[in-house]
């Protein structure tokens, strides 16, 4: 029998923490080792037992989800995932959380609490498998959802691209795709870029009412201009969108220049934005004009789509696995031989540059 994975509750709701508690309870690869109302019972705990994950709120008395979090990074790194209130607020200092080095946000809301727990109990196990899996060394270093039981593909959003892609034209376009230790490592790349860059296309798996929040913060420390996306904005040198939570991106051309459509539909590969719908359109629309980029995640979503860009003449890279947080994505990626080239993170932004 595999080892079951040893999971610290840190909530000032007792509601919550009962309600996780009999979640997670009933899950029989996870064990709750113990839940505490604030950080500094938390430590109580820590200092007779550590646990592979902690699940941990933001918003708590004595001492904040923030400052603990980073107090755990710097003594003994541990996979963190947070629980996090639906509101500006929480979402602003979730965005913090996952820049120091969380790596899976769970939702909650502000009232109807115990029912939406119970209803996302699939997603909170999800999560916190994922973040067992993640490489510790790379934790802090400068979140899937199982709804349906049928796994869609791309095909549920556009049909593959038929043959090559139009003619070239003098605009590039980066598509880039990431789910867990996407916020740290996007933030890597991202401020290592001039302000005359190819224009940059990105889906990051994360909550709705987050993607605003992270691509706000992003700008704040980027030279290119970061934002969440807009149905037909049009994608131009030193632009870099994020897919919006909860929608879907795709690349379309009008004439010598290319846009993102932003549209509902349903989960692909059981997320929403997915990057194999983001990955294909660009193979459709953009082909050989493309660079194709798949980092750090868990799952698979991806690497079809970068496997279609290839075909479609586009360059691909995939993300090498000593410096992802979870080698799920791109492993994928390489299996599928969907990847020209396996690199470092340190070295994707100069492909972004120069093909």
């Amino acid at each position: 029998m595999s080892k079951k994975i040893n999971v610290l509750l840190v909530d000032d709701s007792a509601v919550v923490r009962q309600v996780l508690l009999a979640i997670l309870s009933d899950t029989p690869d996870i064990h709750v080792m113990g839940a505490a109302s604030d950080p500094i019972f938390a430590m109580d705990k820590l200092a007779k037992e550590w646990p592979d994950v902690i699940v941990l709120d933001v918003e708590m008395p004595r001492m904040d989800g923030i400052t603990f979090l980073k107090k755990i990074m710097s003594e003994r790194p541990t996979p963190v995932v947070i629980c996090s209130s639906l509101t500006p607020k929480g979402a602003e200092t979730t965005l913090q959380a996952m820049a120091a080095g969380a790596v899976e946000i769970i939702t909650k809301p502000t009232s109807g609490l115990k029912s939406f727990l119970l209803e996302s109990a699939p997603e909170l196990v999800a999560a916190i498998r994922a973040a067992a899996q993640v490489n510790v060394r790379n934790l802090g270093k400068r979140p899937a959802p199982l709804t349906p039981a049928i796994k869609l593909t791309a095909d549920a959003m556009l049909p593959a691209a038929n043959g090559h892609a139009m003619a070239q034209t003098t605009e590039r376009i980066v598509a880039l795709g990431t789910s867990t230790g996407g916020t740290q490592a996007l933030e890597a790349v991202l401020t290592a870029l001039p302000r005359v860059c190819p224009g940059i296309v990105i889906v990051q798996h994360m909550p709705e009412k987050f993607t605003a929040s992270f691509a706000a913060r992003l700008n704040s420390l980027c030279q290119i201009e970061v934002r969440e996306a807009r149905n037909n904005d049009r994608i131009h040198p030193g632009l870099a969108l994020i897919a919006p939570g909860g929608k879907h991106m795709m690349v379309t051309r009008s004439g010598a220049f290319y846009h993102v459509q932003v549209v509902d539909g349903p989960l692909v590969n059981r997320h929403r934005p997915s990057v194999d719908v983001l990955f294909r359109s660009v193979a459709k629309f953009a082909g050989r004009n493309a660079t194709g980029i798949i980092m750090t995640g868990m799952g698979d979503d991806g690497a079809r789509g970068l496997k279609e860009m290839l075909d479609a003449g586009s360059t691909t890279v995939a993300q090498d696995e000593a410096s992802c947080v979870v080698f799920g994505m791109p492993k994928e990626a390489i299996k599928l031989n969907a990847a020209q080239r396996v690199m470092g993170l340190q070295e994707i932004a100069q492909v972004i540059l120069h093909k």
